[in-house]
């Protein structure tokens, strides 16, 4: 312990190589049938007036609670108000490159966030504007944002095949055209309507039926479509495979 002490005493901060922590967050939803990112405009250098995934230093708070912080700050939500304790948020990796930002060495802790419906945002700290952008049709980005989204969608598209993470784009309710419409907003790909049906059915613990049907999205003069939710599942076995890697979910 006096070693302890004695290091303690002679510890000088500026002998060291600042580090600081933040967090980014790639928040995805589907607006008009097609996967939507969430981008902020930065309003204060460095990058000023470019697009960049919402984030930002981490205070004296958990690396979660950062996240939520920051998204909810762009979204104008906050916990209570239901939709944003709805959002499905999770750790994707870390990034800390020396020289990923121009101020000093920045390591970045990104989170991967997903909801159902999320309102038009509303830019807030040093963002000068916040809007949900499609993701085919996403710029170039700040920082190493770029390489941040990249491998968020890459691993939303794999977490689709084999965990029932698509329940967290729709509401507590929906029909399976509507879960369908998520895979292929997500996938980029449209999917076969009976193979579909029949494989998410065949899946364990993915959906449940309500017993009641929906007055959404059926044929006209056609049966009304069934309405299901969220099943106990927490990995789909058999997996629902992209039509590019399995033909039978074409």
């Amino acid at each position: 312990m006096s070693d302890e002490r004695d290091f303690l005493d002679s510890y000088d901060p500026a002998a060291y190589t600042p580090v600081a922590v933040t967090v980014d967050v790639v928040a995805l939803t589907i607006r008009h049938s097609r996967l939507h990112v969430l981008l902020v405009e930065r309003g204060a250098h460095p990058f000023a007036g470019w697009w960049a995934l919402p984030g930002g230093f981490v205070q004296q708070e958990s690396l979660d609670a950062a996240a939520r912080r920051e998204l909810a700050e762009e979204t104008g939500l906050r916990s209570g108000e239901g939709l944003l304790d709805r959002v499905h948020l999770e750790q994707l990796r870390s990034y800390g490159d020396p020289g990923r930002d121009p101020r000093m060495r920045v390591v970045s802790v990104a989170y991967l966030a997903f909801a159902p419906s999320l309102p038009d945002p509303q830019s807030g700290g040093d963002a000068s504007g916040a809007r949900w952008v499609p993701v085919d049709e996403v710029g170039e980005l700040a920082f190493d944002h770029a390489a941040i989204l990249a491998d968020g969608l890459d691993r939303a598209r794999a977490k689709l095949e084999y965990t029932p993470l698509a329940t967290a784009f729709v509401g507590d309710e929906f029909t399976i055209g509507e879960l369908r419409a998520v895979y292929a907003a997500v996938w980029g790909e449209e999917l076969h309507a009976g193979n579909f049906h029949r494989k998410v059915l065949s899946v364990p613990g993915f959906v449940e039926s309500t017993g009641e049907t929906s007055t959404r999205g059926g044929e006209r003069g056609g049966p009304k479509p069934r309405l299901y939710r969220a099943g106990d599942a927490r990995l789909l076995h058999p997996a629902l495979l992209r039509p590019t890697r399995e033909d039978g979910v074409r």
